[in-house]
């Protein structure tokens, strides 16, 4: 065993309850083993939280450290460098006990690993394709390139392509759509299991109303499911999710099984898509005319619940908007994608006022798996509405905030002791115009802000998952 010591500034949320949990500890400990000097809990910013009631603060420590055992992958500690050093890496301190290796990453921020609630692996491959809106875009590029998902080295191959570029974009855990064919989830969950990376997929659900050989009859594509499920879920780091792509594209007796299957786990995650386009929303009116709306179907063939997560829900009305509430639904927001193909504009604080949101790149729609590029697009798409979105509120959401959105935040998405170590080294001055911009801010706001405008892949200078180190950038020392 060796206790890994990295320091660099910090930045994390913590809710209240994780206020009361560190103070706790800190006084059972040591009443001067927090160095006030250094750390800086903004109880004046504000944050929508994604759990309703939940309040929610930036910590950030300016000289901090971050310990984490590299045999159970977890974080020990974080602190003040002056204070963990002394707890962990004095003379006194070392006696008998494990060997310390110090990273030193002074002049780095340490963030959480973000974290994606909506993307497409297969899509990876017509990312960028030009010209359609949705429907269009489905039929003439994306259908055209999942029907290669069941040879299993093209899924392997692009399986593990697409998870070595989240983790270049520093993103740890994703919430992920793989294809109609088990192929593509097998190959999948082994490359990410390679790789100790948590992530949630599951085969696509089509039985209608695309192209047949990515068709799969209602009853043999939920049996994929369940065996997918009896295979994979919980084991390690994966997850499953039952996985309709919507409802045009699944017949309601394939919806209303996925529903059964569903409410027969406690654990088990659902994602589908949610009133995108309104070309799409008066398709669904069309297929099913005697429900009150989109959502209502789902709702109606009980697809809806606290694991759910529906991606882009732009175009709702209020009775849609208290189902979401009523039943703890999820909403992904994918701001990139939205943009890109002309769909909309998604309203994050009505949403937020309602139920849970996370932030997701939807790559292929989206055009970047970087969520710091996703987050500079959600600030112009709430911009455009007069709703500025703030660093601090995008930084939580793509760390704390999704991870509070799936569930997973007991596991991931901040500090503290005992959570899985996914985090994120990055370089506030990667680019020359980064670093010429941040010598013209004056304070922590500012810098975040130019980062979330300005960051992407190329500020990413590590990303370590539970505890070991699985990227690197090429120009790092």
């Amino acid at each position: 065993m060796t206790i890994h010591i990295y320091q660099a500034r910090l930045l994390h949320y913590l809710t209240e309850e994780n206020l009361v949990e560190r103070e706790k500890s800190t006084n059972a400990n040591d009443s001067n083993t927090r160095d006030a000097k250094m750390t800086v809990v903004d109880k004046n910013a504000v944050l929508l939280p994604v759990i309703a009631g939940v309040n929610v603060y930036p910590e950030y420590i300016a000289e901090g450290a971050l310990v984490v055992d590299d045999v159970s992958g977890r974080v020990l500690d974080y602190g003040s460098k002056k204070v963990i050093m002394a707890q962990y890496a004095s003379s006194s301190a070392q006696e008998g006990k494990a060997r310390v290796q110090i990273h030193d990453y002074q002049d780095r921020l340490i963030m959480p690993g973000f974290i994606d609630t909506h993307v497409h692996y297969p899509q990876i491959d017509m990312i960028a394709a030009f010209g359609e809106q949705l429907l269009d875009w489905l039929n003439n590029y994306t259908f055209v390139t999942e029907a290669n998902f069941g040879d299993p080295k093209v899924a392997h191959d692009t399986s593990k392509f697409f998870l070595n570029q989240l983790l270049a974009n520093g993103t740890t855990s994703a919430l992920v759509f793989s294809t109609s064919h088990p192929e593509s989830v097998e190959a999948f969950f082994e490359e990410s299991t390679c790789l100790n990376t948590r992530m949630i997929t599951g085969n696509v659900l089509m039985d209608q109303n695309a192209p047949e050989h990515l068709c799969v009859p209602t009853e043999q594509g939920i049996r994929d499911t369940q065996n997918i499920i009896d295979k994979w879920h919980e084991r390690g780091r994966q997850h499953v999710a039952i996985t309709p792509r919507f409802a045009i594209t699944s017949t309601p007796k394939q919806l209303q099984m996925a529903g059964e299957l569903y409410r027969s786990y406690d654990t088990v995650y659902l994602q589908t898509h949610l009133a995108e386009n309104l070309a799409e929303i008066a398709f669904v009116r069309e297929l099913y005319p005697n429900h009150k709306g989109y959502l209502d179907v789902y709702h109606d063939l009980g697809l809806l619940g606290r694991r759910t997560t529906l991606a882009h829900g732009i175009y709702l009305e209020t009775p849609e908007y208290e189902v979401l509430r009523d039943t703890g639904t999820q909403i992904a927001h994918c701001p990139t994608s939205n943009l890109f193909l002309g769909s909309g504009l998604f309203d994050l604080s009505k949403t937020l006022s309602y139920t849970g949101v996370s932030i997701a790149t939807d790559v292929g729609a989206g055009t970047s798996l970087s969520m710091l590029t996703t987050l500079s697009e959600a600030y112009k798409v709430q911009q455009l509405q007069s709703k500025p979105l703030s660093a601090h509120q995008g930084l939580y959401q793509i760390t704390l905030g999704n991870a509070q959105s799936l569930l997973l935040d007991d596991k991931i998405g901040n500090f503290m002791p005992n959570k899985e170590a996914d985090f994120v080294v990055i370089d506030m001055g990667a680019t020359e115009l980064l670093a010429r911009r941040m010598t013209q801010t004056k304070s922590l706001d500012e810098q975040l802000f130019v980062l979330m405008m300005l960051g992407d892949d190329r500020v990413i200078e590590e990303t370590i998952i539970a505890g070991v180190s699985r990227y690197q950038k090429a120009s790092a020392v």
